[in-house]
């Protein structure tokens, strides 16, 4: 009798194990602003670092060259990760007062309740606890590089250590100590390399104070759009602030740390100080400790990659893995002048996305179809075997994974950005984007229903791909402008795009006026 029962239950671990090898895990690697101009594989002109790790992903599987964000801007970007919807859709416009509804459907509940477990690690920022989730491990808020604070599974944990590390850590060792009887989903998100940008201590002069070549724009005077390009506040010449320029040390560092910390950058320092830099010379020093910060943190990233490639291999489960590395969105590296993100312009619309499933992806493959992070749950939904909600808004990638476009893809792609003022002062917009053209409506909504400033830019990254220049008033331009508001209206009407959005899109700043005084 004990034979048969033996028997019975190693047949139900083999049919439990042959279920989970029929259906892929699923592992996420989420980074926050980082620029497809910092990872070698995308082939920046200024070759700025070498990722020789998620480079395996781009060899062993498909680039992505036109990843397209709908909300450039990080807490959005995680809302429609998860529920693969726009912003007006999952209700998470901004950083400001969002707060992401965890009530809602997203993909990990519907993987969780298909028989995957799922996990979350580091970064979150989503103001509200993960549902969906069976283990998370997340920063609070933005997090910090040194030795942070996190919330596991609702428990408040204090860690010593720098936080790219720490993430690599806690995820390598969820795998290991999975249930090996599941497929799982695990979402492993970087704060790195977030602003203030800090680098681990052993990366500090990883690039032996090396002069970055300077993109084209980094002096742009902002002369051929409309008021906001001018108008914003996330310049190197004046929003750079000391904690950025790392003349202060990081929040979180101890004492130990603080010495190698200083060892570094105090002479760096000192010689800043006495050369009394003013006018592009102090942009041009701003910009290569910002490259030397930013790429630093990238590095450390790039380590945890491959860390979890290997720990991949070392669980004999790299074959049924689908590994996707992508950011939130894409990040200015001095172009225009700028670092953070939030424009439709190239810079920041623009995500890198590497995608790696032995035996279906096609290796090597680049594909330039215009794609988005709103495709990914979908995507993910897809290879589990699991059927996506009617409303959600993207659309599989995993045709595109095997080399195969659809004849029904995408030809254009609806962008929305809301929040304003603060911090960075980018003016609300939205638009539409074809393989060449952009044309987005600029505007500040006012209390009474109006708008002020309220503008138009068509924007030609055929003839002009540095994007300096607005062509909407060109008459050679005319049927263009025509076709795309079209289309903008008709992308507008598919989303559901309400024609009024609630006040607390932009950040509840834009208040009814109050009543007069009698």
């Amino acid at each position: 009798m004990l034979r048969i029962v033996c028997a019975a239950l190693a047949a139900i671990g083999l049919a439990a194990t042959a279920r989970a090898a029929d259906r892929p895990n699923i592992v996420l690697v989420f980074t926050d602003d980082h620029a497809y101009q910092a990872i070698s594989a995308y082939g920046d002109a200024r070759k700025l670092i070498e990722t020789s790790n998620i480079d395996r992903l781009a060899k062993e599987g498909v680039r992505f060259d036109r990843a397209l964000v709908p909300n450039s801007i990080c807490g959005p970007s995680r809302a429609t990760v998860l529920t693969g919807k726009y912003s007006h859709a999952n209700g998470f416009y901004n950083n400001t007062n969002s707060r992401f509804d965890g009530a809602q459907t997203t993909f990990p509940k519907l993987l969780q309740k298909a028989g995957y477990q799922t996990a979350v690690i580091g970064k979150w920022h989503l103001v509200s606890e993960p549902t969906g989730f069976d283990h998370w491990h997340i920063l609070p808020g933005q997090g910090r590089y040194y030795n942070p604070p996190m919330n596991l599974n609702g428990k408040q944990v204090q860690h010593k250590g720098y936080v790219t590390d720490l993430i690599s850590e806690f995820s390598t060792d969820w795998i290991r100590k999975r249930d090996k009887s599941k497929p799982f989903l695990l979402m492993t998100q970087h704060k790195a390399p977030h602003r203030e940008w800090s680098p681990a201590l052993r990366h500090l002069g990883h690039d032996k104070d090396r002069k970055y070549p300077e993109p084209a724009t980094l002096f742009d005077d902002y002369a051929g759009r409309g008021p906001g390009a001018k108008d914003q506040d996330m310049t190197l010449e004046k929003t750079f602030t000391q904690l950025d320029a790392k003349l202060v040390a990081p929040p979180g560092i101890d004492a130990e740390q603080l010495k190698e910390w200083n060892a570094y950058y105090e002479p760096r320092n000192k010689a800043f100080h006495e050369a009394k830099l003013t006018g592009r010379n102090l942009v041009r020093w701003r910009y290569n400790r910002y490259l030397h910060d930013y790429l630093g943190c990238i590095k450390s990233v790039d380590e945890a990659v491959g860390k979890l490639l290997q720990t991949l291999e070392d669980e004999k489960i790299a074959e049924n893995t689908l590994v996707v590395y992508c950011s939130d969105q894409g990040f200015y590296l001095g172009e225009h002048g700028w670092f953070d993100k939030r424009w439709v312009y190239e810079e920041s619309l623009r995500t890198p996305m590497l995608a790696r499933w032995p035996g279906m992806a096609k290796a090597g493959h680049v594909d330039k179809n215009l794609t988005s992070i709103v495709d990914l749950a979908q995507t993910f939904l897809g290879a589990a075997g699991v059927a996506a909600p009617n409303d959600m808004q993207g659309a599989s990638l995993v045709p595109l994974l095997k080399g195969e476009t659809p004849k029904d893809w995408r030809k254009s792609f609806y962008y929305a950005y809301y929040e304003y003022p603060a911090p960075h002062h980018v003016i609300p917009h939205y638009g539409v984007v074809t393989d060449r053209h952009k044309l987005v409506r600029f505007f500040v909504p006012k209390a009474d229903g109006t708008a002020s400033p309220d503008y138009w830019e068509l924007h030609d990254r055929e003839k002009d791909p540095n994007e300096t220049k607005n062509f909407v008033n060109d008459p050679a331009y005319a049927n263009t402008v025509k076709e795309l508001r079209a289309e903008l209206e008709r992308l507008r009407k598919e989303l559901k795009v309400p024609e009024t959005m609630p006040k607390e899109a932009y950040g509840g700043l834009f208040q009814a006026p109050k009543p007069k005084k009698k």
